[in-house]
């Protein structure tokens, strides 16, 4: 079966590689930017997206537009987007967005501020639908006018590539033909990027994580920002306690309506304080990431 499973990776002798200035753990901070791309009624889907809000599943009649969804995803984009832009920019911190490009396409001022800043973009769909539904010839045409639509409204092409929770069994395959993509990120499997074999191309993969991911504070276990600043904190007071033994990555995903809400987004200031001015660690985008990691773990040759 193609791709296949592995269960090995690393194992027990991971790549022994320094982040720039010395640093044994990277972490990247992850906007998922959808709000606008999401199933909705206008877009001919027949259903309102209710994911990922502040309900688990819409409370209207399938086939009527659920308006109260609808508002807690442009809450997103007309509010939380801003005030973690604001964070960001005052901190100067680096920032990776996860875009889906027709809701860059639907908040041009959204794409502008991006377009402004130094934060790094992936491509996160056309749309934010599961591409695992689509055949082959639908997802090649998604996968080139997402791409071609985020370097036109942002100004640079995106490196990256990451879908709604997981690829089709042809995602991977077709980054690689698209030939723009030179990594992505639809994988969970581990804490440091890794190579891949796509046929005759070797293929860099940059996991994600949906444990320290604002996702956890709608419909689970976590639902304050001091909760959530508690629980990054443990993850990342633990990563570095293994720095010694090899290097790690840790990816924290964000969106705009969750994370960008008060009453959550204080969380993510007590994490940003808890980790501010440490040496041992690397704030970094992933495209920054993905760079670093091909010059110190080089693409294998294929075949060998």
């Amino acid at each position: 079966m193609e791709p296949p499973r592995d269960f090995v990776g690393y194992a027990d002798s991971p790549p022994d590689v320094h982040w720039p200035n010395g640093a044994r753990l990277a972490v990247n901070f992850v906007l998922n930017y959808e709000e606008g791309s999401e199933y909705s009624m206008q877009d001919g889907d027949g259903r309102t997206d209710a994911a990922l809000s502040e309900v688990a599943t819409s409370r209207v009649p399938r086939g009527d537009r659920d308006l109260g969804a609808e508002s807690m995803f442009e809450y997103g984009s007309r509010v939380g987007f801003w005030r973690i832009h604001r964070l960001f920019q005052e901190r100067g911190l680096p920032l990776t967005v996860f875009a889906s490009s027709l809701a860059l396409e639907r908040n041009p001022e959204a794409a502008r501020a991006i377009a402004e800043s130094d934060w790094d973009v992936v491509c996160h769909g056309r749309r934010w639908i599961e591409h695992y539904l689509l055949d082959e010839a639908t997802e090649r045409a998604e996968i080139a006018e997402a791409y071609d639509t985020v370097e036109r409204l942002v100004g640079r092409a995106p490196e990256g590539w990451y879908c709604r929770y997981a690829p089709s069994t042809n995602t991977r395959r077709l980054l690689v033909e698209h030939g723009g993509f030179m990594y992505d990120s639809d994988a969970y499997n581990d804490e440091l990027p890794y190579w891949v074999r796509v046929r005759d191309w070797s293929h860099l993969v940059i996991p994600y994580s949906l444990v320290t991911n604002d996702a956890k504070l709608v419909g689970g276990p976590l639902v304050t920002g001091r909760a959530f600043a508690a629980f990054l904190i443990d993850a990342f007071e633990e990563l570095v306690g293994e720095a010694e033994v090899h290097p790690r990555m840790m990816s924290v995903g964000m969106h705009a309506r969750i994370l960008g809400q008060p009453s959550r987004i204080r969380g993510l200031r007590t994490f940003l304080d808890h980790i501010r001015d440490r040496a041992d660690v690397w704030i970094c985008r992933r495209g920054d990431i993905a760079a670093h990691w091909r010059e110190a773990v080089p693409s294998p040759r294929v075949g060998a």
